[in-house]
């Protein structure tokens, strides 16, 4: 039987914030050195790592601080965007960071990524060969990343404001009639998914008059968009205060815990399959230490945990040994071999593509 994720009002970790709460890293405790101003010694007590908002259950933080003596000092965004602003600010020098696939693709090819030596770990096989395979769409020859979860991109909906039957195509996200009831994404990649597929086009394509014609798509939707969020979504469809969401499949999961009205769907015009991974950055100074951390993320225990507090797909095998058939069969988790034939992992886009997706979304959020 599913459980309820658990979401802490606050992290508690040796020290958590953000940028915007306190000014600069430093001032949260062992601080991080400017990345392109003078260099800093290996700190081996300490490992700075940079995740997603509500991606990581702070117990598994407390259990590596206990078991190895390093403190983790953490930092969350909410996209991938975000993370490569922060990133590559060269504020804070992060010893290790996990983001979604088409970024990680992207900061491999700047050079901005170092090789993992999986050689050395302990329960790098307790992960799902076949994950680790998909992921060299984004990581060729799987020397750079790890797999932490994955998933789809669909629809959350509350089947007593909407019929099931309507779910199955994007163009619901665009009906009238729910006018103030359709969260989007604060995501370009995720928000363009669905327009995309409506008009029939790649989600990886760089085509500047398909792009177009999608912003046009979304800025005809705007109207009837309630809001574009990230981490408020799940807790606002399960209150009733929309009638449907484009969300995370994770996110569908724990939403459902909260209400039993909720349901989710992948539209039959196909959709993203995501594996958001983790990775050491080339400038990381203490190697070493996020080895052992993405190490212990494999280990049984802490991706239980994980996985519990999160509820996506995990790659982990020993996890899902573990795991009932209701759960397993869940196809919001464990997207099923139809579900994934009709999704398509985010690619790297060039320059430019970035660029022009990057000012069609700020004039959208504009309009």
């Amino acid at each position: 039987m599913l459980k309820k994720r658990i979401i802490p009002a606050f992290c508690a970790v040796t020290a958590v914030c953000t940028l915007a709460a306190c000014g600069t890293f430093a001032a949260c405790g062992t601080g991080a050195a400017d990345r392109s101003g003078a260099a800093r010694d290996a700190d081996n007590g300490t490992l700075v790592v940079l995740n997603y908002g509500k991606y990581l259950d702070h117990s598994v933080i407390r259990m590596f601080e206990e078991e190895t003596g390093i403190d983790i000092k953490l930092e969350e965004y909410e996209s991938p965007e975000e993370m490569y602003t922060k990133f590559s600010s060269g504020s804070i020098r992060y010893d290790v960071v996990c983001t979604s696939d088409y970024m990680v693709e992207r900061l491999i090819s700047e050079g901005q990524v170092a090789e993992i030596d999986f050689s050395g770990f302990s329960y790098y096989d307790n992960l799902n060969p076949e994950i680790i395979e998909a992921s060299q769409i984004f990581d060729p020859e799987n020397k750079y990343s790890m797999p932490y979860f994955y998933g789809t991109l669909g629809i959350l909906y509350n089947t007593t404001m909407v019929p099931e039957e309507e779910t199955d195509t994007w163009s619901i996200l665009w009906d009238e009639k729910y006018a103030d009831s359709i969260i989007m994404q604060n995501s370009v990649r995720d928000t363009f998914v669905p327009a995309l597929r409506l008009l029939g086009y790649d989600i990886n394509t760089e085509d500047q008059t398909q792009i177009e014609e999608a912003v046009q798509l979304l800025i005809e939707q705007k109207p009837i968009v309630y809001a574009y969020y990230v981490d408020e979504t799940a807790d606002e469809v399960a209150a009733g205060n929309a009638a449907m969401a484009l969300v995370y499949s994770g996110e569908a999961a724990y939403a459902a815990e909260l209400n039993e009205d909720l349901a989710y769907s992948v539209p039959r015009e196909g959709s993203n399959l995501w594996i958001d991974s983790w990775f050491i950055p080339a400038d990381s100074q203490n190697k070493e230490n996020a080895q052992k951390f993405l190490d212990f993320l494999c280990r049984e225990d802490a991706a239980m945990l994980n996985f519990e507090y999160v509820w996506y797909g995990t790659p982990n095998l020993k996890v899902i040994e573990q795991l009932d058939e209701e759960t397993l069969s869940d196809a919001t988790i464990f997207p099923t071999e139809e579900i994934l034939a009709d999704c398509v992992v985010y690619k790297q886009f060039d320059q430019d593509t970035t660029d022009r997706y990057n000012y069609l979304w700020k004039m959208l959020k504009s309009e």
